[in-house]
C-alpha cells in the first residue's frame, strides 16, 4: 500500500490484520472491519504524527516497522475506531522493550545550535502515545450497549437470575443520571401521556422488559412509578453502588514499574482466550476497582493446590500478585462475599459464548459439584455453568439448542434427575434413580437409565473418567479462596479458568482436556516486566514456548482491566 495521508505523511507499505477479541462470529460484514481501519488510518496518523510534518520542520523518515493497534470499539458499522496504541515492531516479531526505540523523532536543538538532520537515536526512551487524561471508567451501560449491538443482550439476560436483572436495571438507571434516577428516588407518580420504557436510557428497556416477562406482567412498565414498583426498592435505585465494589480492607496498591520472575506463566496464558470470548470486557463494568482481586483469585485457580486445604506456597503468592498487577495479594475471603452480586454477569457472558457455539447435535454433560450441578460441553470439556439445582441450568440447556444430556453418577442433589425429567430434558445417566424418578432401564453392557429419546451408544463415545478428572482437579483440589463460606467466587473462577485452559488445549492438541493444559504449563516459568504502557511476559525458549507460539496462544492482549488498561505482551528468550 502506498498512500499519502493528512499532514504530509506518506505510508509506503501497510499490512492490516484484524483480530477478533469477543464472541464467536465476525458479524455480517467481516471485510467492512478492514475498511473501517483503512478509512480511519489517515486521520489517526495525522493526529499522532502531525507535528513531524509541519512545513518548517525537518524531513523525517521512519525506516523500522511501526505497528498500530486500532481498537474497533465504537458501535455501528460506519463508526470510526475509537483509539489506537502505537508500538515499535521488530522484523522477527514481537515488540521492542520500552527503553529502546527505532522511531526517529526530531530533537529540539539548543539555542544557537545547528540542527542535526539525522535523528536516529536507539537509546532514547520510547515515547508514550497514551492520552494524558485517564480513560473513562467502564460502565454497565457501555457493556450492555455493546452486547445489544451484537444482538446478544436478550440471550444474556435470559441466563441471569431475576435478582441480578433487577439490580442491573437499578445500576443502569443510576448511571444515566437523568430523570429516572430522580423520579425513582422521589417516588414520582404516573405522568399522563408518558411512556417510561420508550425513554429509558439505552439497554434498560430490555432489562425492564425481561423483568416484566419473569414476573408474568401483561405489559412492560409504562410509567416511572411502575418501574419503581418493578425494582422493589425505589429509594435505593438511584444510589446503587458499583456491583463489585470491594470493602476498604481489600484495597491494594498497584505494582510499580519493574521486573519479577514468576514460577508459573499459566495465569497469564488465560488472558488471551478469555479476551476472545468477551469476558475481559465484562470484568471492568461488573467489578470496578476490585478487578485486580478477581484476577488474583483467577490466578490461584491454576496455580498449586492449597496445602492443608488453605496454605499457599510463597511462589504461588508471587505469581498471583504479578498477574493481578499488585505488590501482594490480600486475604480474598472478604472479597469473595463482596463479589457475589457481580458474578452472574461474568458467568453469563462466559456461558453465552459457549452456548452460541454449541452444536445442538452434540451432548451436554452434567456432574455433581459442591451440592449443585455442573453443566459441561462434551466437545472439549468446556464447563458452561454451575447451579444449585436443575432449574438454574435449564436456560443454558435451552440456549444450546436443547441437546441430549449425559448425567454422570456422583454427588447429585436428590431431586436432580426428577427435576431434569420434569423440565423435558432428554438424558441418559449411570446414576441409579430413586423410586420417584421417571426413568427406565436401558439394555446395555453397563447399567444405564434414560428418559427416552437418547441413543445408548452416545454414552460409549464419552469418557466419564475425563469428566471426573476435570471436576476433581479444577473444582475440588485447586481452590482459589478455600476459606470462603460462599462458593460463588470459587465456581466463577473455576468456570473461567476451565474455559481458558480448554481453549488452549483445543488450539494446541485439537480437543484434549483442560487438565492437560494445566499440567503441561503449570511449571513453565517466565519473567514479567511492568512498564508504563505494557506488561511484558518473556517465556524461556523451548518446546512448550514453540507449541504456544504455533498455536496462537501468545497473542498480545490489549486493555487488560486489572493491569490499568495496559497491554499484555508475550515473547521468548
Amino acid at each position: 500500500m502506498s498512500a499519502p495521508t493528512g499532514g504530509g505523511i506518506t505510508v509506503r507499505h501497510c499490512v492490516v490484520r484484524v483480530v477478533r477479541r469477543g464472541g464467536w462470529s465476525w458479524g455480517p460484514d467481516p471485510r467492512g472491519l478492514v475498511r473501517r481501519v483503512l478509512d480511519a488510518l489517515p486521520d489517526l496518523l495525522a493526529e499522532r504524527f502531525g507535528d513531524l510534518a509541519e512545513d518548517d520542520g525537518p524531513d523525517v523518515e521512519i525506516t523500522e516497522p511501526v505497528r498500530l493497534s486500532v481498537r474497533l470499539s465504537a458501535p455501528g458499522a460506519g463508526s470510526p475506531p475509537a483509539s489506537f496504541v502505537l508500538e515499535a515492531a521488530v522484523p522477527g516479531g514481537g515488540t521492542l522493550p520500552a527503553e529502546v526505540v527505532s522511531i526517529p523523532l526530531p530533537a529540539t536543538a539548543p539555542a544557537g545550535a545547528v540542527p542535526e538532520l539525522s535523528t536516529m537515536d536507539t537509546s532514547a526512551e520510547l515515547p508514550s502515545f497514551v492520552p494524558a487524561e485517564a480513560a473513562d471508567e467502564p460502565t454497565v451501560a457501555a457493556l450492555f450497549e455493546e452486547l445489544a449491538a451484537r444482538d446478544e443482550l436478550a440471550a444474556l439476560l435470559a441466563l441471569l437470575p431475576e435478582e441480578t436483572v433487577r439490580r442491573l436495571l437499578s445500576v443502569l438507571l443510576s448511571e444515566s443520571g437523568g430523570e429516572y434516577s430522580v423520579a425513582l428516588a422521589g417516588e414520582v407518580g404516573e405522568v399522563p401521556g408518558s411512556s417510561a420504557v420508550a425513554s429509558l436510557p439505552g439497554p434498560a428497556v430490555e432489562l425492564a422488559a425481561e423483568l416484566a416477562r419473569r414476573l408474568s406482567l401483561p405489559a412492560p412498565p409504562a410509567t416511572p412509578a411502575e418501574i419503581a414498583e418493578l425494582l422493589g426498592a425505589p429509594e435505593a435505585a438511584a444510589t446503587t453502588p458499583p456491583v463489585g465494589t470491594p470493602s476498604g480492607a481489600a484495597r491494594t496498591e498497584p505494582r510499580p514499574a519493574g521486573e519479577i520472575r514468576v514460577g508459573s506463566v499459566l495465569p497469564f496464558l488465560l488472558t488471551g482466550p478469555l479476551a476472545r470470548t468477551g469476558y475481559l470486557d465484562a470484568i471492568g463494568p461488573a467489578l470496578a476497582e476490585a478487578a485486580p482481586l478477581f484476577a488474583a483469585a483467577l490466578a490461584y485457580k491454576v496455580l498449586g493446590a492449597p496445602q492443608r486445604g488453605w496454605r499457599r506456597a510463597p511462589a504461588d503468592d508471587v505469581a498471583a500478585a504479578a498477574f493481578a498487577g499488585l505488590e501482594s495479594v490480600p486475604d480474598l475471603t472478604a472479597f469473595a462475599a463482596d463479589a457475589v452480586p457481580a458474578l452472574p454477569v461474568l458467568d453469563g457472558v462466559l456461558a453465552l459464548s459457549l452456548c452460541r457455539g454449541h452444536d445442538p447435535a452434540g451432548p451436554l454433560l452434567v456432574a455433581g459439584v459442591d451440592d449443585g450441578l455442573l453443566l459441561v460441553d462434551a466437545q472439549g470439556l468446556f464447563p458452561v455453568a454451575w447451579a444449585d439445582g436443575a432449574a438454574g441450568l435449564l436456560p443454558h440447556w435451552a440456549l444450546c439448542g436443547r441437546p441430549p444430556v449425559l448425567v454422570r453418577d456422583g454427588p447429585l442433589p436428590p431431586s436432580a434427575l426428577r427435576d431434569l425429567a420434569a423440565a423435558g430434558v432428554r438424558f441418559l445417566t449411570d446414576a441409579r434413580p430413586l423410586r420417584d424418578d421417571p426413568l427406565t432401564r436401558v439394555r446395555w453392557k453397563t447399567p444405564l437409565w434414560t428418559t427416552g429419546g437418547v441413543e445408548p451408544r452416545l454414552a460409549a463415545r464419552f469418557s466419564a473418567e475425563r469428566l471426573d478428572e476435570l471436576v476433581r482437579v479444577l473444582f475440588v483440589e485447586h481452590r482459589a479462596v478455600p476459606l470462603a463460606a460462599d462458593r460463588a467466587l470459587e465456581h466463577s473462577v473455576s468456570l473461567a479458568a476451565s474455559l481458558a485452559l480448554g481453549m488452549i488445549a483445543w488450539q494446541l492438541w485439537e480437543g484434549d482436556s483442560p487438565v492437560r493444559a494445566l499440567t503441561t504449563f503449570a511449571d513453565l516459568e517466565a519473567t514479567v516486566r511492568f512498564t508504563r504502557d505494557a506488561v511484558r511476559v518473556k517465556l524461556p525458549l523451548g518446546r512448550r514456548h514453540t507449541d504456544l507460539w504455533r498455536g496462537g496462544a501468545l497473542t498480545d492482549v490489549p486493555d487488560v482491566v486489572w493491569l490499568g488498561g495496559r497491554t499484555l505482551t508475550f515473547s521468548g528468550g
